[in-house]
């Protein structure tokens, strides 16, 4: 029996120091970091600056796999049922904390089937119009959307995006009945809305920046409790008639539950020393974009008050479960 015990103490010593050494030499090979959306919006912006700079660190290529559709649940499937090897992660955000209430039966578990890995960015939706909406400022919109009930529409990124709680979260404390059209990602819906084909929609602020800028679009009001550096003109849904009105958006980086801690944290510690850059958080911050950091432990428990948090919005909005 002794014999017995020695040889599965030794099993158990080589398995931790394969596990240690693997580690110790990870990455050694390409990488990939799964984008649930279209290339060319907010999450697809935040993810290649990152993979940018960790090929650099890791001296091995880090690429942007876009798989939009289904809500984000086709990317992060994906994801969520890759090796547990740190060579496939996740540019996840809050649409992975509202799906788990949205969906009757949604295709992953965000508690039990991903481990949080970094907070990288919050950021705020931006509620911006087409230039021939008449309404210049959030009280006319609301004034224009009683008057035409039902009539008016709003883009957003897709069904279960935090664009789409934003939108929802509007309908229920403004008490007006506009329409959702979901996208497959903001670049989709953003050219929609220069096209007039729907008079609003709620973004993140960095793919709406050059379409302000050139006038195709005309900002609203900003999700956020403060205004933003970056467009320090537009006002705050609360400053503008609409007082507690709050919905951010963030992105964070996942693996599959079953990543080795120390994987973990050298990709934690990793993106982390990138968003402490002074000229990565300057170039963040002019898109819109608070950088993040912190411990996978902090991420954690801050996916946990956000799938809390939106729940009560989703229940509190009757918004329609997939």
């Amino acid at each position: 029996m002794r014999s017995f015990r020695l040889l599965g103490s030794t099993a158990a010593i080589l398995a931790c120091m394969a596990v240690h050494s693997f580690a110790q030499n990870y990455p050694t090979r390409t990488a990939r970091i799964v984008v649930p959306y279209a290339a060319g919006g907010n999450t697809d912006i935040v993810a290649r600056l990152i993979a940018q700079h960790l090929t650099n660190a890791w001296g091995q290529q880090v690429i942007v796999d876009n798989r939009p559709g289904g809500a984000t649940n086709i990317g992060s499937e994906l994801v969520a049922r890759a090796q547990p090897d740190g060579y496939t992660l996740l540019m996840g955000g809050a649409s992975n904390a509202i799906n788990m209430t949205l969906f009757r039966k949604p295709p992953y578990d965000t508690l039990k089937e991903f481990a949080p890995i970094v907070l990288c960015t919050v950021g705020a939706n931006l509620l911006s119009v087409h230039p021939s909406i008449p309404a210049k400022n959030l009280r006319e919109l609301m004034a224009m959307a009683r008057a035409r009930p039902g009539q008016l529409n709003f883009a957003t990124s897709g069904i279960g995006s935090s664009n789409h709680m934003a939108g929802e979260l509007f309908k229920l404390m403004a008490n007006i009945n506009i329409t959702h059209v979901p996208y497959k990602g903001n670049t989709p819906a953003l050219t929609d809305m220069v096209g007039g084909h729907v008079e609003m929609g709620f973004a993140g602020i960095t793919s709406q920046m050059p379409l302000i800028k050139a006038g195709k679009l005309r900002p609203i009001a900003l999700s956020s409790k403060e205004r933003f550096p970056a467009v320090p003109e537009v006002p705050t849904f609360h400053e503008s008639g609409l007082p507690g009105y709050e919905s951010s958006t963030w992105f964070g980086m996942f693996a599959p539950a079953a990543t080795s801690a120390e994987v973990i944290r050298k990709v934690n510690d990793d993106v982390a020393k990138i968003l402490g850059r002074a000229d990565i958080k300057e170039r963040l911050t002019a898109d819109g974009q608070i950088p993040g950091g912190g411990s996978s432990e902090s991420f954690a428990k801050f996916v946990r008050d956000e799938i809390a948090k939106y729940a009560k919005v989703i229940k509190a909005a009757k918004v329609p479960l997939q």
